[in-house]
């Protein structure tokens, strides 16, 4: 790695008028310099173009895609294709970055070696949160890249999210996130996971993550049923071709089934019922193995043992204290 490597920094924007000048505040604030920031406007219809473009007279680094509205895979996509970063980032168009959020991840890259740097996040809302100051010093902990799987498919240690982390650019080598989904970065994860070696991850905050009530994730719409497609075929993949990991996918699958299960029984506005018989089946096929699993997170466990008492009191009890992660 050159002394002072080119980052790329990749922002999907769309529509994002309210948000996205304090993010790019947040980029070109950075400590570290050598960036090129890449802000794709993903076919907005409010201001968010323009605003765009203003920054990049104001900032030789940024560089602005224009493109039809193709959603946020393709956002990511087009900015992959056009950058020339060695390492790359990821944020999206509403959220803020540490100061030294990019300075603090290549140092624990160079520490480490690890292709993968990770940092933790602060919920919030309205203002930029008030980062405590950035710190590598005894905070690092490192994950083979079986380690780092298990992590992610057992829910405890790392998440999926692009954003957070700084990727050593030749990870996306022939990978692409799938388009016309969400949950598009938990299709992709696995195959980068895949390319690794060494992942490391720093509990330091360094990473402003927005939260808004319409959150896509803290609501109920059929297109949050694409995680029951993307964890079914990690399921799959795991089977046949990596049964150390199969496990571990199904505990993955079955957070997803209850997911998906309790948040559709809180929207009435049409019938769902095929969609949570597929998630009670699917909960009943996997429950019992994971129940006997040791690394299945004791949420999991818990959920198990109340669907053991049917799916009516499964649905009933934790469907009132039931508040989906984002």
């Amino acid at each position: 790695m050159e002394q002072e490597p080119l980052i790329s920094v990749i922002v999907p924007a769309y529509n994002a008028e309210a948000f996205l000048d304090q993010c790019i505040k947040s980029i070109v604030a950075q400590s570290y310099r050598h960036l090129e920031i890449i802000i794709v406007d993903d076919g907005s219809t409010d201001g968010t173009g323009t605003l765009c473009d203003r920054w990049a007279q104001r900032d030789g680094r940024i560089r602005v895609i224009h493109q039809t509205n193709g959603g946020h895979s393709a956002a990511r996509n087009a900015a992959l294709d056009a950058m020339n970063g060695q390492l790359l980032t990821m944020v999206d168009s509403d959220d803020v970055l540490h100061p030294e959020f990019i300075t603090t991840l290549l140092d624990v890259m160079r520490q480490t070696g690890a292709e993968i740097a990770v940092g933790g996040y602060i919920p919030f809302y309205g203002d930029a949160p008030a980062f405590p100051p950035a710190s590598t010093t005894g905070s690092i902990k490192c994950f083979s890249q079986q380690e780092a799987i298990l992590a992610v498919l057992y829910q405890q240690g790392l998440t999926h999210s692009p954003w957070g982390r700084l990727f050593k650019a030749s990870l996306f080598d022939g990978i692409r996130f799938p388009l016309g989904i969400i949950y598009e970065d938990l299709a992709i994860i696995y195959p980068l996971l895949r390319h690794c070696t060494t992942v490391a991850s720093i509990a330091q905050p360094l990473y402003g993550y927005r939260q808004h009530q319409s959150n896509s994730m803290r609501v109920f719409s059929p297109r949050r049923t694409a995680v029951l497609d993307v964890c079914e075929q990690l399921e799959q993949q795991m089977q046949n071709e990596d049964p150390q990991y199969l496990k571990a996918a199904r505990s993955r699958l079955l957070s997803a089934y209850f997911n998906i299960l309790l948040l559709s029984q809180q929207d009435h506005s049409q019938d769902y019922s095929q969609l949570q018989n597929r998630c009670w089946a699917g909960i009943k096929r996997l429950r019992c193995q994971c129940l006997l699993d040791s690394q299945v997170r004791r949420k999991n466990k818990i959920g198990i043992l109340a669907s053991l008492l049917g799916r009516g009191f499964l649905c009933s009890v934790a469907g009132r204290n039931y508040q989906p992660k984002p």
